[in-house]
């Protein structure tokens, strides 16, 4: 009878594995790998207004994006990635520089939602480029901001290169880049980089998917996230718990501008909030009421510049 059971629990445990190895190829497949994400569409939690849809599809701000004339800048990262930036010099001398990082499955030209901004009303030099895995850089996987905030500080350091040693740099990031430009803060990053605006980010890669396996698959974390994580981590190089923008931001020294939405049903607010309190440098934290996940500048754009604005005159010199 003891046989039997123990041949029931083994056979059972066996199953149990097969399924949660099958489980995480799949999850790797379904986030991690480069491709199209078709789990997103139709998603509740990424429901916006029919008028910030508008904006952000049609928007004129991608009649500026598309026609001003970027420079188009290539870099090896340090894995031997070929990576793919664009540049947009300043209408008139400055030492000011913005690098914008994108979000999930976006592209460099995404963040010109804000680089209008800065270069028509600022008069701001405009960075930006495809995050590794999107747009036209290499790369088979997506790396959460992982492995890209080593390539953030790499092209942080060419931009230097580019525009001289006065330069001072403002990386502003929205959800995935918000991330990216977070744990590109917890680096060792030369004194030129000033500031960091961060728009929705979440605290880790492994906190997000634990979240979001609740929310749209109605499963727990483990084993699924974790065993997730490990084919991550063999396939491409980071774990998700290693992927934590919480333990970067204990150790930025540079004033942190964290932008949330109380309607984010996406990257919940909390994980802003948790961010915030966490950071070992001056930080501010503003909410916009009803914005759901990176809607709080199509929501309220004056209030968004508003705040963006008196966060880089108390922190940029004249």
């Amino acid at each position: 009878m003891k046989k039997k059971i123990l041949k029931i629990v083994a056979g059972l445990f066996v199953a149990l594995l097969i399924i949660d190895v099958i489980a995480s190829f799949y999850f790797y497949d379904l986030a991690i790998n480069r491709g199209p994400k078709d789990f997103l569409s139709g998603n509740k939690d990424l429901e916006v207004s029919a008028e910030t849809m508008e904006v952000l599809l049609d928007g004129g701000w991608r009649d500026w994006v598309a026609n001003q004339e970027f420079e188009s800048i290539e870099m090896t990262s340090g894995d031997g990635l070929l990576l793919q930036g664009y540049f947009l010099e300043a209408k008139e001398p400055t030492n000011k520089l913005v690098i914008a990082a994108h979000g999930y499955l976006g592209r460099g030209s995404d963040m010109g939602l804000y680089g209008q901004y800065y270069y028509e009303e600022l008069g701001y030099h405009f960075f930006t480029a495809d995050s590794r895995g999107h747009g036209r850089s290499e790369g088979d996987y997506i790396g959460f901001g992982w492995p890209d905030r080593l390539d953030y500080v790499d092209w942080i350091n060419l931009m230097i290169e580019k525009l001289g040693p006065d330069t001072e740099i403002i990386l502003h990031g929205l959800s995935m880049g918000a991330a990216t430009v977070l744990m590109t803060a917890g680096e060792d990053l030369p004194n030129n980089v000033k500031l960091v605006i961060a728009d929705s980010p979440y605290t880790s890669v492994h906190d997000l998917f634990s979240y979001q396996i609740k929310r749209m698959f109605n499963l727990p974390s483990f084993p699924f996230i974790h065993s997730a994580s490990l084919v991550t981590k063999a396939k491409a190089g980071y774990s998700f718990t290693e992927a934590s923008v919480l333990e970067q931001v204990k150790e930025a020294d540079v004033p942190i501008l964290y932008i949330t939405g109380n309607g984010d049903t996406f990257v919940p607010t909390e994980m802003t909030q948790e961010l915030y309190k966490n950071t070992n440098s001056k930080a501010e934290i503003v909410t916009f009421d009803g914005a759901n996940h990176g809607e709080s500048f199509v929501m309220d754009d004056e209030k968004y510049i508003r705040v963006l604005k008196e966060f880089l005159d108390e922190n940029l010199e004249e």
